[in-house]
This record gives C-alpha cells, structure tokens and sequence, in this order.
C-alpha cells in the first residue's frame, strides 16, 4: 500500500508502480467519487477502448416475452 500528501493546493502525485500498473498517463482524466467514507480515482477510458470488451458474452438465455 502506497501513502500520499495533500499539498496546500489539494494535491496528490499518485505513486509511479501504480500508475505503471494502471497505465495513466500524464493529462488523462480520473473520475473523483466519494465512497462509504474513502476517495476512489477512476480513469476514464476513451471509447474505442472498450471495442470488443463483449465479446464472446453468452446471448443465449431466455428473454421476456415482451423482451423479443
């Protein structure tokens, strides 16, 4: 687990290993979300990521009538 300090202008630097392991890059944007007491810190993913993300997904099961 890494530590961080809030500068006087309400800053973090997040630790190198974890935007490594997240591969941030510098100018992206974080989502900020408070939760049950605790910051969370989302990258937003452009669009053309997330192409193919459902692929392979099981479609078959069976739908509502009013569903078809």
């Amino acid at each position: 687990m890494h530590s961080v300090t809030l500068s006087p202008k309400f800053q973090v630097v997040i630790p190198l290993p974890v935007r490594r392991t997240m591969g941030l890059r510098a100018g992206q944007k974080l989502r900020v979300m408070e939760y049950e007491g605790r910051i969370e810190l989302v990258p937003e993913r452009d669009i053309t990521e997330l192409r193919g993300f459902l692929k392979g997904i099981n479609t078959a099961f069976e739908r509502e009538g009013d569903r078809l």
